[in-house]
């Protein structure tokens, strides 16, 4: 599994500015005009973790294989966007696909930019797409609504599902987002969220783009997105997507020294993804020998046989247990042969709950 992340926010607030610097490939258009992204932009960005450079001194395996984030740069929504004004609500669709929000919001003042709507006001701004957000799902719960009452005529069954789904439209109605369904975390709740897919239930950041004095202090527009996250419980990172475009192309020494300028001590990348994988309760685990190392994303919780399956099924399927060493130790000891010596590696079973750094061998038989 990978982390997957889309990138909203009206027109001209830096989203695709911030993909370019984010993917490190300059293939999202960037112009000082409305919707100069017309088609949803895909990036796969490796997760920066220093561990994996540590496993490899050690290991010096043939390739090393990090864990990604997939990054869609989804075309500029406008006010109106799920009547179909602007682009329309065909890029709504694609958030559907994401596991998480990143909300780009403009927290900067330049009159060379311009602004869809003329000031710089990221509260509105958020509003704004926000709204669009609800009325999208509200469309979306309407089509289930209809479908279901016609369906019920031949299935009783479905009076609980339908009943349901008129609650949450009722809700959406109330310009309340789907995560603050109150029934959202019962079993038929979460099957409807599970076959919907709101987009207004996924996990938000919100991105607080400046300008390169913004990143020393928290200018008004900041500390203002930063009150409304406190108050939702949701994540802040403040970049500035012009200084992670400047990062492009320079070494990491060279790039600490210049984020070292700006008082900044990771880029954006490593922000957003940390927050990212804080905000959806991910964890990574590694594997390591001579063929690669490889880092693997699941959910902080996973047992041992689901940690198994997402490398491949028939491990999940077919376990038997796992050798399993700690990261520390392995760094400590020097090599898994060391740490078997050493009586750190652990033979765990079925019920064994993942850690984040864990470095492991599955044995399966199928």
């Amino acid at each position: 599994m990978s982390l997957s992340v889309g990138i909203v926010g009206l027109p001209n607030v830096g989203k695709s500015t911030l993909f370019n610097a984010l993917s490190k490939a300059q293939n999202a258009e960037s112009a000082n005009y409305a919707f100069c992204t017309i088609e949803p932009n895909k990036a796969v960005v490796p997760v920066p973790d220093k561990r994996m450079a540590k496993l490899a001194e050690l290991v010096n395996p043939q390739k090393v294989i990090h864990a990604t984030v997939d990054f869609w740069d989804i075309a500029g929504l406008v006010k109106g966007a799920s009547q179909g004004e602007g682009l329309g609500n065909k890029f709504l669709g694609n958030i559907r696909e994401t596991q998480a929000i990143l909300h780009v919001c403009r927290c900067f003042d330049d009159d060379d930019v311009i602004h869809v709507h003329n000031s710089v006001d990221p509260l509105r701004d958020i509003e704004i797409i926000e709204t669009e957000l609800i009325l999208a799902d509200m469309q979306a719960m309407e089509r289930r609504v209809e479908r279901l009452g016609k369906q019920l005529k031949g299935d009783k069954t479905l009076k609980a599902m339908l009943e349901l789904s008129q609650k949450l439209l009722d809700h959406l109605g109330e310009g309340e987002p789907a995560s603050t369904f109150a029934e959202a975390d019962t079993d038929l709740g979460k099957e409807l969220l599970r076959d919907v897919r709101p987009l207004t239930a996924k996990t938000v950041i919100y991105v607080a783009n400046v300008d390169e004095d913004g990143l020393m202090e928290d200018n008004d527009h900041v500390k203002k997105v930063r009150e409304l996250a406190q108050q939702r419980g949701a994540h802040v990172v403040k970049i500035s997507a012009k200084v992670e475009e400047e990062l492009v192309g320079l070494s990491e020494e060279e790039g600490q020294e210049f984020l070292d300028s700006y008082g900044v001590e990771e880029s954006g990348l490593d922000q957003i993804i940390h927050q990212g994988y804080s905000a959806l309760g991910l964890i990574s685990y590694f594997t390591a020998g001579e063929k690669e190392v490889r880092a693997w994303t699941i959910q902080d919780g996973w047992k041992a046989p689901q940690a198994a399956g997402v490398i491949h099924t028939d491990f999940e399927r077919g376990f038997i247990r796992a050798e399993v060493i700690a990261y520390d130790d392995y760094v400590e000891k020097g090599s898994e042969a060391a740490c078997r010596t050493a009586g750190v590696l652990r033979v765990e079973g079925k019920e064994y709950v993942m850690k984040d750094g864990d470095v492991v061998h599955f044995l399966f038989n199928v």
